[in-house]
């Protein structure tokens, strides 16, 4: 892709996806959809092989949110087609709205596949 959507552009796709999912996902999800402007990388991530976070879950006293980050969809994906950038902001937020649902449930299953996930980013960088 030539050049990368702005945020406001990103914004819109988020506002389309988000329609498509059903309105039970976003029961005490009393914070929403946060695009923030920023890029965030993991704080394990090495020099060579930068780890980005393109969302995060999060719950606290005051609610639960999922932040995306539009800096690191434009640091990771800024040579793809719209219609793959739209596959991969779906992806994400799906990926952060199965953190809440499950949360809500108990359940640590995408969180134990992401600790996982991890244990083998850890792996390959030190081999």
């Amino acid at each position: 892709m030539d050049d990368f959507p702005t945020i406001e552009e990103i914004h819109e796709i988020l506002d389309d996806i988000a329609e498509e999912i059903p309105d039970y996902f976003f029961e005490q999800l009393n914070g929403g959809i946060i695009l923030l402007p920023e890029y965030k990388i993991h704080p394990e991530s090495r020099d060579v092989d930068t780890l980005y976070i393109m969302g995060e879950y999060s719950r606290s006293l005051t609610g639960r949110h999922i932040a995306i980050y539009y800096g690191s969809f434009k640091k990771v994906y800024s040579d793809v087609s719209m219609r793959a950038l739209r596959n991969k902001l779906k992806d994400t937020l799906l990926h952060e709205f199965t953190h809440h649902l499950e949360s809500l449930a108990g359940e640590r299953g995408l969180e134990i596949k992401d600790f996982q996930d991890m244990q083998e980013y850890r792996k390959k960088k030190l081999d």
